[in-house]
């Protein structure tokens, strides 16, 4: 049995002013650390949180970091929120973890040291695996004090994702939250069985997550789109003063798929994350080391491009592009998301991070 299965969702709705024996007064900001598990030297090992209060009660949020420990991204986020000494709440609470999966993150790795991965092994069980404990803890110390959540991701090692925010669009506070955060693209859907947001939004704890970027980095456009998102939502939920930063259109995503190498060899893109492709349109040359043709990889249907492998050499089955269907016109979509300034300056970014090659035609 999972530890996803061992335990049901519940959630007991803790007091946010009390942190096993810290008190945290409202107009307070306090450091604390919360105890997930042991090392193998017996030490305890801890996550750090800062811990925002406003003088007027009001919704709790957390925004959470590095689930996955080589994600960092979000990282980067939230220690700008942490330094930002002109971030003051109206009302409500704060709760900022920027790192989830210490040991993963001290390890440089996704995973836990068992090789298992946190984000699939929520809400956790008091009496299971080291992943299933350690989810237990953030689920008790951490999703149990919060109506709503922000958890911030990259793409796994080497790919990268243009930023979209990923959510139940069925749960109607979650979809709130989504539309707040003011990303273009939204992609629609419960996450996998023990992923932390399904958990948390099981439980009542409304919980939206952004995939943007790659692993083991913080990039500085990446970060901007973060905190634009996360004040945004704070904006909306009255927690801070000022206006929300809209966005030029919004895309809800229901179907997504991955385009896969069919030969072996080294790529030439024609693509970027980002990027409206019609159907048809060529993605990606695949050639041998001499510069021989091997074959073109060309969009099946009419997409946005969600993410992309950075590593150009592939065997057969390996994916080179993610994409999300779009049932609008691609050329009108294409102009609508051309207006917004910051969705061009992250595509020309993430762009960077691969050698593109625009060809004048459509292929195919």
């Amino acid at each position: 049995m999972t530890a996803s299965e061992d335990e049901p969702t519940v959630r007991i709705k803790r007091p946010i002013d009390d942190w096993n024996g810290v008190i945290i007064e409202p107009g307070q900001v306090r450091d604390v650390q919360v105890a997930i598990g042991e090392s193998y030297s017996g030490v305890d090992v801890l996550i750090p949180v800062q811990v925002r209060r406003a003088v007027e009660d009001g919704p709790v949020i957390f925004v959470t970091a590095a689930l996955h420990g080589d994600e960092i991204n979000g990282t980067g986020a939230i220690r700008s929120l942490i330094m930002d000494d002109n971030l003051r709440l109206k009302r409500g609470a704060l709760v900022l973890a920027p790192v989830l999966n210490i040991l993963g993150f001290d390890r440089h790795s996704r995973y836990l040291p068992d090789r298992r991965d946190l984000n699939r092994s929520f809400p956790g069980s008091r009496n299971g695996s080291l992943a299933s404990r350690m989810a237990r803890r953030i689920f008790d110390e951490i999703v149990a004090r919060c109506d709503y959540g922000i958890d911030l991701h990259t793409a796994a090692i080497r790919r990268t994702n243009f930023p979209n925010v990923r959510v139940d669009w069925k749960n109607p506070e979650a979809r709130m939250l989504a539309e707040a955060f003011g990303s273009e693209l939204i992609v629609a859907g419960k996450g996998p069985v023990g992923a932390f947001r399904r958990s948390a939004c099981s439980a009542g704890c409304a919980t939206i997550i952004l995939e943007a970027g790659e692993t083991s980095k913080v990039e500085p456009s990446i970060v901007s789109w973060e905190l634009r998102g996360i004040r945004n939502v704070l904006v909306k939920l009255g927690m801070l003063s000022g206006q929300q930063v809209p966005s030029s259109r919004k895309l809800v995503i229901d179907k997504t798929r991955w385009v896969r190498a069919d030969r072996g060899g080294f790529l030439q893109f024609h693509a970027s994350p980002g990027d409206v492709v019609k159907k048809g349109q060529l993605l990606a040359t695949n050639t041998g080391l001499l510069g021989q043709q091997r074959n073109q990889v060309f969009a099946p249907f009419d997409a946005v491009v969600i993410g992309t492998t950075t590593l150009p050499a592939v065997s057969p089955g390996e994916p080179i592009c993610h994409l999300g269907y779009l049932v609008e016109d691609a050329q009108t979509v294409r102009e609508q998301l051309a207006e917004d300034e910051m969705y061009g300056t992250v595509a020309d970014h993430l762009a960077t991070n691969l050698l593109i090659d625009r060809p004048n035609d459509t292929g195919g």
